[in-house]
C-alpha cells in the first residue's frame, strides 16, 4: 500500500473546510466593495467562514488530519480576512469628522496585526527548535501575555473572538440606518466587545516584541559561538 501523497494532504477534509473558508471570505469582501446594499448578505459569508475556523480544527483532531499545510492555510485565512474587513472599514465613516484618524487606525490594525503574527510564526518555526506559534514550547521563555493568551483557551477565545465582533459590529453600523430597530443593540454590543478587542491589540503589540527579541537573542547566541 502506498504512503500518504501531498494530494491527500490537500484533500485533507479540514483543508476542505479551509477552501470554503477562503470562498466564503473573498466572497463578502466582493460583496463589501462592490454592492453594500448587500451588507447582511456580506456579513453572513463572513460569520460563516470566521465560524469554519472552529470546525476545521475540530475536523483536524477527530480525523487525526492535521497538517502544516493545514496550519499554514489556516492562519492565512484568519489574517487575510482580518486584514481585507479592516481595509473595507478604512472606507467607511466618510461622513465622520474622525475620518482621517479612523482611516489610519484601522490601516495601523492591519499592519500590526500582520507584522505580530508573522514574527511569531517566524520565531517559533523558522529558528533552531522549531516548534508550532501557539505550542507551549514554542512559547516558552516569552512574555507571561503571550504565553497566557496561547496556553489559555477562554482568553485566547475572548481576544480573537472580541476583536472580530468590533470589525463585524463597526461594519455594520456603517450600513444600517440609525433608525432601524437593530442599530441600537448593535451599538450596545459594540461597546461590550471594544474592551476585548483593545486587550488583542495589546496581545498583538506584546507579542510583536517577544518575538523580536526572540530572534535578537538568536542573533546574539550565533553571534557568540
Amino acid at each position: 500500500m502506498g504512503g500518504t501523497s501531498a494530494n491527500d494532504v490537500l484533500l485533507y477534509v479540514p483543508n476542505l473546510i479551509g477552501y470554503m473558508r477562503v470562498i466564503f471570505t473573498v466572497g463578502s469582501l466582493v460583496l463589501m466593495i462592490f454592492d453594500s446594499n448587500q451588507w447582511a448578505l456580506a456579513m453572513c459569508l463572513y460569520l460563516m467562514s470566521f465560524v469554519g475556523d472552529l470546525f476545521d480544527g475540530m475536523a483536524a483532531r477527530k480525523l487525526n488530519q492535521s497538517s502544516t499545510f493545514g496550519g499554514l492555510l489556516d492562519m492565512i485565512t484568519d489574517r487575510c480576512s482580518t486584514a481585507g474587513l479592516l481595509f473595507v472599514l478604512s472606507g467607511e465613516y466618510t461622513d465622520s469628522t474622525y475620518y482621517p484618524h479612523l482611516r489610519l487606525l484601522f490601516v495601523l490594525l492591519i499592519l500590526l496585526d500582520m507584522s505580530s503574527h508573522w514574527c511569531q510564526v517566524y520565531s517559533t518555526s523558522a529558528l533552531p527548535n522549531a516548534a508550532h506559534h501557539k505550542s507551549a514550547e514554542g512559547n516558552e521563555g516569552r512574555f507571561f501575555l503571550v504565553r497566557w493568551y496561547y496556553g489559555f483557551y477562554p482568553f485566547f477565545g475572548y481576544c480573537c473572538v472580541g476583536a472580530e465582533a468590533t470589525y463585524i459590529l463597526l461594519y455594520v453600523l456603517a450600513n444600517v440606518s440609525e433608525s432601524s430597530d437593530i442599530y441600537p443593540y448593535c451599538q450596545n454590543a459594540l461597546y461590550a466587545v471594544i474592551p476585548a478587542c483593545a486587550v488583542k491589540q495589546l496581545v498583538n503589540v506584546v507579542q510583536l516584541c517577544s518575538a523580536c527579541k526572540a530572534i535578537a537573542e538568536h542573533d546574539a547566541n550565533l553571534k557568540n559561538q
